[in-house]
């Protein structure tokens, strides 16, 4: 795949930061391209020589309507696909894939196929949040080799990145909505299709967004998550809860679980890396939700470049409340007809797992989109050097409230022929309820026995 010159500079320039130590943020000359040659996020405002990727318009809040449930109409819902990939075609189209995605076609020949639509960019998010972005590009630094930040506000500190952690930091900082409230399922199908759903409902608030927050003492931490799962009845009433921190050599990640069976509140330790994904059937790890999550350290990070790549996106039809689960989840993978795929520009930053350190998968391939610095795809290779899962997000733009986040994860895993489906909400009662409001008490161990009670 193409990588300029430019870009390949960038790489060398990144590993030299690393190397030295010094983890400069830009020139506020630089810096001034942000809204102007580029997106306020980073992204290359134009688009591409060949006018197939268009350039970047901000989306309307109201391009579409909202339900009394909180779901999004589809304002893209007249296209037809430009052309559909399949095994039969997919040589043509090589080049725009990951070895990942391009796997899935050799696994699945008969079923596997991605939908081509035109592209669109809009991704956008509050004024208030372009702002510190912007702030973050000459002020925020990586400390501890690179594992943490400092003068990091609100979300994306580099969006003019350096180096492949840089990339990585964007992914794990980026902003969703400041905090939400969200009912969820998640799907671990048998390789025959077969399948039971596990609920949760979860809480996330970034710092920023906590009621006490002091931003004179802003500590450590960067987001609270509580997950609690509601059905099947066998682990109802489970609770997670993660304080994630900013510096994770410093101060690893805190979490504790509350078991229902036995009414205690136990630490957590296994809920990072590659610990078991809650009630995930062995088919992810910790720091698969979300893509990716928690700390960088156990890796090295490369910065390939940027490429053209088919990534899914604008997922609204495969979010849509019409939809059973049944209508998704399908034997090998999910209901590809209900998916979108549009052509984007990537970041492309490879992870391999540093000597010394332990994780199930010995390298990570990251496809991370430059309008929202999302990972859309990201390839795992076991200790044999064999691609062994695919990741594969499928993004959608919650345009009122102007977050870019996920309607879906997929895990493939490509050796037991079986995946992950995590994140469908089609069936409950509401969609996302961005605005969440909590005070740290509402995020301690103590509160996790009364959250648990069935």
């Amino acid at each position: 795949m193409k990588i300029t010159k430019n870009l390949l500079q960038v790489g060398v320039l990144g590993l030299s930061l690393l190397a030295s130590g010094v983890m400069a943020a830009v020139s506020a000359d630089e810096a001034a391209k942000l809204g102007t040659s580029l997106t306020p996020m980073g992204a290359e405002k134009a688009g591409n020589a060949a006018g197939t990727i268009p350039a970047w318009t901000p989306m309307a809040k109201t391009i579409g309507t909202v339900d009394s449930k909180g779901f999004l109409s589809d304002p893209y819902g007249s296209e037809k696909p430009l052309f559909i990939i399949t095994a039969q075609n997919v040589e043509q189209y090589k080049d725009k894939l990951s070895p990942g995605q391009y796997a899935m076609f050799k696994r699945y020949p008969e079923t596997f196929k991605m939908p081509v639509y035109p592209s669109h960019r809009g991704a956008t998010v509050p004024d208030d949040v372009f702002a510190a972005i912007k702030e973050n590009a000459t002020k925020t630094n990586l400390v501890s080799g690179g594992n943490g930040l400092e003068n990091f506000k609100t979300a994306v500190p580099f969006p003019i990145p350096k180096s492949g952690v840089e990339v990585i930091w964007n992914h794990i900082t980026r902003y969703r909505g400041g905090s939400v409230t969200r009912l969820v399922t998640q799907a671990t199908p048998q390789a025959n299709g077969s399948y039971s759903l596990v609920y949760f409902q979860d809480q996330f608030v970034f710092r920023d967004k906590m009621k006490d927050y002091d931003p004179a003492n802003p500590g450590n931490i960067l987001f609270y998550f509580k997950q609690k799962v509601t059905a099947p009845a066998r682990l109802a009433g489970g609770v997670l809860l993660v304080h994630e921190t900013l510096d994770q050599v410093k101060e690893p990640r805190s979490a504790w679980v509350y078991n229902v069976g036995q009414r205690r509140v136990r630490r957590a330790p296994q809920v990072s890396y590659d610990g078991p994904g809650t009630a995930a059937d062995g088919l992810r790890t910790s720091d698969n939700l979300d893509m990716y999550n928690g700390a960088p350290d156990r890796y090295d990070w490369k910065l390939e470049g940027k490429q053209e790549m088919y990534i899914a996106s604008d997922s609204y039809k495969l979010d849509s409340p019409q939809l059973k689960y049944a209508d998704i989840i399908k034997a090998g993978h999910i209901n590809q007809d209900l998916a979108r795929y549009e052509l984007r520009r990537v970041w492309h930053v490879v992870a391999t797992l540093k000597e010394g350190q332990r994780h199930i998968y010995a390298k990570r391939d990251f496809y991370i989109d430059e309008d929202t610095w999302q990972a859309a795809v990201i390839d795992h290779y076991d200790g044999r050097g064999q691609l062994w899962r695919v990741a594969e997000a499928h993004a959608e733009n919650y345009y009122d409230k102007q977050v870019p986040w996920y309607a879906l994860e997929t895990l493939y895993d490509l050796q037991s022929g079986r995946y992950l489906a995590l994140g469908m909400k089609n069936e409950e009662k509401q969609a996302y309820d961005f605005g969440f409001t909590a005070t740290t008490s509402d995020f301690t161990p103590a509160a996790l026995r009364q959250d648990g009670v069935r």
